[in-house]
C-alpha cells in the first residue's frame, strides 16, 4: 500500500478495473457490430471472432503499454479486413488505443499507425482482390476509417495541451501563492524588526536609567547609613528583571525563535519581586510538575504577572494566592486576591484582559476572571499543553 491508508492502492486498482470495463464494452461492441454488419467476402468464423476479442482485449493495458496496445490493435484490424471478414468495426479498439497513445505524447508512433492502415489495408486488399467492390470504393472505405482515425488523434491533442495548460496554471498559481507568502513573510519579518529597535531605543533606555537612579539612592542610603526603603528595593529589583525580560523579547523578536522567552521557571524571582513590594503572596503547585511546551510555558508565566500587576495597581492593599495545577493533557493557572476590587472588571476590560484572553485563546484555551463571591478578584485560565509522554 502507498501513503500508509491504501488510497494509492485503491486508486491504482480502480484504474486496472475501469481499463478491463473498458474493454469489455469495447468487445461487446463489436462482437455485435460484426454480428450485424453487412456480408463480407468471408463468413465470422472462431479466427474473425478471436481477432476482435483479442483487439478489444489488448485495450486494457492501454494506460502502461500504449505503443504496444497500439500496434496489436492496428494489426488486429489490418488482419481483420484483409480476410475479408464483414464491417468495419474493428476500428474501434483502434480508436481507443490512437487516442491513449497520443494523449501520452507517442505522436510518432500514432503517425506511423495512421500510415500503416491506409497504406497496407487498402494495398493489401487490393492485392488480395475485393470481390465486386470497385477499386474506388475499397479507398474509399479505408480513407473514412483514417479520417476517424486523425479525429481521435486530434482529440487525444487537444486533451493533452489542455492538460498541460491546467498544470501550467496550477504551478503558477503554487508559485504566485507562495511569492505571496515569503512576501508577508518578509514584510513581517522587517516589521519585527523594526518593532524590536524601537523597543531597544524607547523601553531599553528609560527602564535603564530607573535602575540606575534606583541603585544610586540605595548606595546612597547605605553609605549613609540611612534606612533602605522597601519601595526602592524593589523598584531596583522591578526594573533589573524588567530589563532582563526585555531583552528576552527583544531576542525573540530578532531570531524568531519561539522557544525562547521567559517562563515558569522564573515564577521565584516574579513572586520574590512582588512581596519585596509589600504584597503577601502564596504559591500553590498540585499535581506532578513538568516541562511544558514553551508557548504554555510563556502564557502561564504572562497571565501570572500580568495578575499580580493588576493586583498592585487596582486591588489597594491585598494578598495574592497562586496555584498551579499539573494534569494530564492540560495547566490550570489560578490568580485569586482579597483586595477591594478590580478596575478592569468594568463593562471595558483594560488591555491587561484582553491581553490574557488572546494568549489563552491562542492555545485552545478558556480564560475566566471576574470579581470573587467574597470580595477579591479571580483569573483562572485552563491551558492545554498535550499528554504526557
Amino acid at each position: 500500500m502507498r501513503d500508509g491508508s491504501g488510497r494509492g492502492w485503491w486508486r491504482s486498482t480502480w484504474v486496472t478495473w475501469r481499463d478491463w470495463f473498458v474493454a469489455a464494452g469495447v468487445a461487446v461492441l463489436v462482437l455485435l457490430g460484426a454480428r450485424t454488419a453487412p456480408p463480407g467476402r468471408l463468413e465470422l468464423d472462431p479466427g474473425g471472432y478471436l481477432l476482435l476479442l483479442l483487439g478489444a482485449a489488448t485495450l486494457a493495458f492501454r494506460h502502461r503499454a500504449p505503443r504496444l496496445v497500439l500496434g496489436a490493435a492496428t494489426a488486429g484490424l489490418l488482419g481483420y479486413q484483409l480476410r475479408g471478414y464483414p464491417g468495419v468495426i474493428p476500428a474501434v479498439p483502434v480508436l481507443f488505443a490512437l487516442y491513449a497513445a497520443v494523449r501520452v505524447g507517442h505522436r510518432r508512433s500514432a503517425f506511423v499507425a495512421l500510415g500503416v492502415v491506409l497504406v497496407g489495408g487498402f494495398v493489401g486488399e487490393m492485392a488480395l482482390g475485393a470481390g465486386d467492390q470497385a477499386p474506388p470504393d475499397v479507398f474509399q472505405r479505408w480513407f473514412l476509417l483514417v479520417g476517424w482515425m486523425v479525429a481521435a488523434c486530434t482529440l487525444a491533442e487537444v486533451t493533452r495541451h489542455r492538460q498541460a495548460y491546467l498544470a501550467e496554471v496550477e504551478r503558477r498559481a503554487t508559485d504566485a501563492e507562495r511569492t505571496r507568502e515569503e512576501t508577508a513573510r518578509r514584510r513581517a519579518d522587517e516589521e519585527r524588526l523594526r518593532i524590536a529597535r524601537e523597543l531597544h531605543d524607547s523601553l531599553t533606555h528609560s527602564i535603564s536609567i530607573i535602575k540606575v537612579q534606583a541603585g544610586v539612592a540605595v548606595h546612597l542610603a547605605r553609605k549613609r547609613d540611612e534606612p533602605i526603603p522597601d519601595a526602592l528595593l524593589a523598584i531596583q529589583q522591578a526594573s533589573g528583571e524588567a530589563i532582563r525580560e526585555l531583552r528576552a523579547t527583544l531576542e525573540v523578536l530578532r531570531s524568531d525563535d519561539d522557544n525562547r522567552g521567559t517562563g515558569l521557571d522564573r515564577l521565584e524571582y516574579l513572586v520574590g519581586g512582588a512581596r519585596r513590594a509589600g504584597m503577601p503572596v502564596t504559591v500553590r503547585v498540585t499535581g506532578e510538575p513538568r516541562t511544558l511546551p514553551a508557548p504554555v510555558d510563556r502564557a502561564a508565566y504572562r497571565i501570572i504577572q500580568e495578575a499580580l500587576t493588576n493586583v498592585a495597581r487596582h486591588a489597594g492593599p491585598a494578598s495574592a494566592a497562586i496555584e498551579l495545577d499539573y494534569r494530564a493533557e492540560s495547566l490550570t493557572v489560578r490568580v485569586d486576591d482579597d483586595g477591594r476590587g478590580n478596575g478592569e472588571s468594568d463593562a471595558v476590560p483594560g488591555v491587561g484582559l484582553v491581553g490574557m484572553r488572546e494568549r489563552v485563546a491562542a492555545l485552545g484555551g478558556s480564560l475566566h476572571a471576574g470579581p470573587r463571591d467574597g470580595g477579591g478578584f479571580a483569573v483562572r485560565a485552563d491551558l492545554p499543553c498535550g499528554a504526557v509522554a
